[in-house]
């Protein structure tokens, strides 16, 4: 864990223009187990939403990633259906779309034992200054 930051390094696997899959280990001593529930440790719903935010913004659109630093403006839903227990490895499916101004991306968190979350997060662009 680095900081507050649960989960472990990201990999990425596949980086499409539009859809891309990242890998994230949940190590079986995340700090987080042990108040995240005593007796019957899960991967805390914040802590997935964190690490879909990570996997999103590694593999922000290519034309977007010169041009502009995403900012997570809001968690548009989240839908937990499985949980995360030590040792699982988040696979992360996002597909991207603009959305407005901004971008946003749908994402589909699977464990070994299949889906255990779907989301959309929407993401602000701020301009890259002094290139």
């Amino acid at each position: 864990m680095t900081g507050w930051l649960a989960g472990g390094e990201l990999e990425v696997v596949d980086l499409g223009a539009e859809r891309s899959r990242v890998l994230v280990p949940v190590a079986l001593d995340e700090p987080v187990f042990q108040g995240h529930y005593p007796g019957f440790p899960i991967f805390p719903g914040v802590c997935v939403v964190e690490c879909v935010r990570r996997a999103a913004v590694s593999t922000l659109p290519h034309v977007v990633r010169d041009e502009a630093t995403p900012e997570l403006a809001e968690v548009v839903s989240a839908r937990f259906l499985d949980p995360v227990a030590p040792g699982d490895r988040l696979a992360i499916d996002i597909s991207w779309r603009r959305d407005g101004d901004g971008l946003s991306c749908a994402a589909v968190v699977s464990t070994g034992r299949g889906p255990a979350a779907r989301m959309r997060l929407r993401f602000a662009l701020a301009a890259v200054t002094g290139r």
